[in-house]
């Protein structure tokens, strides 16, 4: 089972790049939907992570996603604008891998 972020923050990627999850670039609503989509349809891929900002584009999709039975976890973080969203990110990474950077 693997991770995949799906971020429209280079910080956020670059952070999740170091703590070994690999991720993709996603500027609008429609690329993250069809990242989405690929990533669901991916059977390798246990866990989706995208940033709030970039949930907040497509939560029609993100709600079906999560209510619907893919078996894939679509879980919400908070991107890099602020500084307690650095905590965060940081504090997942602890949380989920058990590496503290």
């Amino acid at each position: 089972m693997k991770f995949k972020l799906i971020s429209n923050s280079h910080d956020a990627l670059t952070g999740m790049r170091l703590a070994g999850v690999e991720g993709v670039f996603a500027k609008t609503a429609q690329q993250a939907e069809e990242e989405l989509k690929k990533c669901v349809e991916d059977d390798s891929i246990g866990v989706i992570l995208i940033t709030e900002s970039l949930a907040a584009t497509c939560p029609e999709l993100i709600d079906s996603l999560k209510l619907g039975e893919s078996g894939t976890l679509v879980v919400t973080i908070p991107g890099s604008r602020n500084e307690q969203s650095q905590d965060n990110i940081m504090r997942y990474v602890r949380e989920a891998i058990g590496i503290k950077i």
